[in-house]
Order: C-alpha cells, then sequence, then structure tokens
C-alpha cells in the first residue's frame, strides 16, 4: 500500500533487524507508529530473510531489500543504499540494533531524525536519543516500541501483541502440497536452536515428547532449517503414524500459515517459536541458557518453561560447564501435560502461563503400551 505525503503524513524508514524473533517483536512497534501516525508512510530496511515477515504485516508500506549481512561493514554497499533512500526525503529513522554501522546507512541518506539508543561509537549518527529504563520495561518488545513514541519519556501503553496476516489460499495449498490431516489435533515443534545448543531443549525429550502425543493420536508438524535435518527425520520417527516432517520444505511465511492450524506450538527461544507465536493460537517456549521474561513467547495463550537454575541464564552458545542442565532437566510429562491441558499451573518447570485457550480434543484412544 501507499501512502502520499500529508501534513501528518511523515515519512519513516525503520532499520530492521536481521533476526527472525526480532522482526516478529518490531511489529508491536509498526502497530504503535501506524496508531499515532495513520496517514504516515512506514518502511522498513532489513535484510531478505528477515524483511519477507512484513509482507504479512499490514502495518508496513515497503520492505526495502538490506543488502549486506548484519557483521559486515561495506561502506561501499552502505553508500549506495544511502544514496538510494535518500530520494524517499524520509523525515525520521528509527534505528533498532545499538552498532555504529547500523546507524550509518540513516545519516548517509541524510534523514534529519535519526531515532535510537546510545550504542557504540555512534555519537552524531542518532540525534534522537532515547533512554531505557528497563526496571520499568523490561521486555525487548517493549525496547523496540519504545522508540516509536513522540519523544523520550513518554509513558507506553498497552502494547499490541505481533498477528501476522494469515493467507487463507496459501495455507489450502500448504495442506494440500504436505498432506496435512486438519481433523485431527496437531501440535507445531520448532526444535532447533541455531544460536546454539545452551538454548535446545534435548533431542530426546522432544522425541518422547512426539511420541506421547503420537501414541494419543495428535500430529506433530515439525518444522526447521537444513541443519535441523538429522532431528527432525528423528523426531518423525518417533511418532511413525503422525509426525510430520516439514524442515528445508516451508519458507517463514508458510510456517505462520501452518501455525494457525496448530492447537498449539512447542519450541525453543527461536526465531521459529516467535513466528508461529504471532500465528498460532497457543505457545509453549523453553528456555534455559536465556531470560524467558526478556523475550517471551507473545501469544495469544502462552506458557514458559525455565528451571532458574543458579548459572541460568548464561546467554552462552554451548553450556559453560558442559551439562546443560537447565534445558535437559525440564521434565517431558510437563510438557505433555501442558499441551493437553491449558489449564494446567502445578508443574515443576513451569515458569508462567497466561492467555486461554482450549483443550486439544482426544483423536483417538490411547494405545496399551
Amino acid at each position: 500500500m501507499n501512502r502520499d505525503a500529508s501534513p501528518q503524513g511523515q515519512r519513516i524508514l525503520v532499520i530492521g533487524p536481521s533476526w527472525i524473533g526480532d522482526m516478529v517483536m518490531a511489529q508491536s512497534l509498526f502497530m504503535l507508529l501506524r496508531a499515532r501516525l495513520p496517514d504516515a508512510r512506514i518502511d522498513v530496511l532489513a535484510p531478505k530473510s528477515t524483511g519477507q515477515l512484513t509482507a504479512r504485516m499490514p502495518e508496513v508500506d515497503t520492505s526495502i531489500d538490506m543488502p549486506i549481512g548484519h557483521r559486515e561493514f561495506a561502506l561501499r554497499t552502505r553508500r549506495e543504499t544511502a544514496n538510494m533512500l535518500r530520494r524517499n526525503s524520509y523525515d525520521q529513522a528509527i534505528v533498532l540494533q545499538r552498532s555504529a554501522k547500523a546507524a550509518l546507512v540513516p545519516w548517509l541518506a541524510g534523514i534529519p531524525q535519526r531515532t535510537g539508543y546510545r550504542g557504540e561509537m555512534r555519537y552524531g549518527l542518532i540525534n534522537d536519543v532515547r533512554t531505557l529504563d528497563e526496571a520499568r520495561y523490561p521486555r525487548k518488545v517493549e525496547h523496540y516500541a519504545l522508540l516509536g513514541l513522540a519523544k523520550d519519556g513518554d509513558a507506553l501503553g498497552e502494547l499490541v501483541l505481533p498477528k501476522l496476516a494469515i493467507d487463507a489460499d496459501r495455507r489450502e495449498q500448504l495442506i494440500a502440497s504436505h498432506g496435512l490431516d486438519t481433523a485431527r489435533p496437531a501440535i507445531g515443534f520448532a526444535p532447533g536452536a541455531a544460536y546454539g545448543g545452551a538454548k535446545q531443549w534435548p533431542a530426546t525429550h522432544f522425541a518422547r515428547l512426539a511420541g506421547e502425543l503420537d501414541r494419543r493420536g495428535i500430529a506433530t508438524w515439525i518444522f526447521g532449517s537444513g541443519a535441523d535435518r538429522e532431528l527432525a527425520a528423528r523426531l518423525t520417527a518417533a511418532a511413525p503414524r503422525h509426525g510430520v516432517n516439514l524442515c528445508e520444505r516451508t519458507s517463514l511465511i508458510d510456517i505462520a500459515d501452518i501455525a494457525s492450524l496448530t492447537h498449539a506450538f512447542v519450541g525453543n527461544d527461536t526465531g521459529v517459536m516467535h513466528l508461529a507465536a504471532a500465528a498460532a493460537p497457543r505457545v509453549l517456549a523453553i528456555y534455559g541458557s536465556t531470560d524467558p521474561d526478556y523475550a517471551p513467547p507473545l501469544a495469544p495463550a502462552e506458557g514458559r518453561f525455565w528451571l532458574d537454575v543458579a548459572c541460568s541464564p548464561c546467554r552462552e552458545r554451548q553450556c559453560p560447564l558442559g551439562h546443560n542442565a537447565c534445558m535437559r532437566d525440564i521434565p517431558v510429562a510437563d510438557v505433555l501435560r501442558a499441551c493437553l491441558d491449558p489449564e494446567a499451573r502445578d508443574l515443576r518447570s513451569l515458569h508462567s502461563a497466561s492467555g486461554t485457550a482450549q483443550p486439544i480434543p482426544a483423536a483417538e484412544p490411547k494405545s496399551p503400551s
């Protein structure tokens, strides 16, 4: 959609995140901007990998591909990108990342108001410096949304949670092409962890959970990238009747469409889990090395599993102590019960739960053990 500039129609460029989960969380910022400035033009500059998600965010007018990886400097390419953006005459750039290189393009493009938090070596690159009260606003989604307020110090009201638009026609095509049985209750799985093994519930646990659901006649739809190929095959084998291996067979947008068909979605603290939270009715997220209250699943109903062991959250890619107890010791029985009973609260590893959801209907009688 295109919006012409008007007295209220500011042109805003958001320098978007390179991570899937962060782009999903950024939708709350886009929603806030659209509500505050209904006639504004809101464009997002982001890598193609995450920018594609804005096609399902009606608050965004245009996604512009950032042809540079998040670790690359590539000054020449940044200058070329800035020259291209200069023609759009943006009034404001909102820089979500705190790096100097993220702020460089809007500065080179001559965008007059460049909004962001104080970061590394970027005095002058950001000229509308916002402060962050993390005690008052502990969640990452709030950190992004605060940058959409009119001025520093304004109070942040209740946020609208991310909600990706679903393409019903595309979803029907996916059902047919993947042979999905939508008459059967289904649980989505996001068992991978590209960041590192410290964020991963053990494969043995996911396999046992898949097997228990399969025994009850509940399908497991397993998502992942090429790095998760062997893991997905293992989980599918553990659910021989109703496990569906969708690893490498779905785009990010496909995952959103399919996740909307699930009764619940189980995953580690990863981008796919956060993506599912913006489409699925309920998400159960498993945390160990990361803080479950910093980036919780922003689903209509959600549960967070976390043991709060002494060394957690360490935020390391691999367990520094070698035991990964923060993930290993979250019982399969707890996650299984939460899948089957949304009202279950007396679970040792359940850190918190919110929202309401329907219990999963019994699809078939339980087979003898």
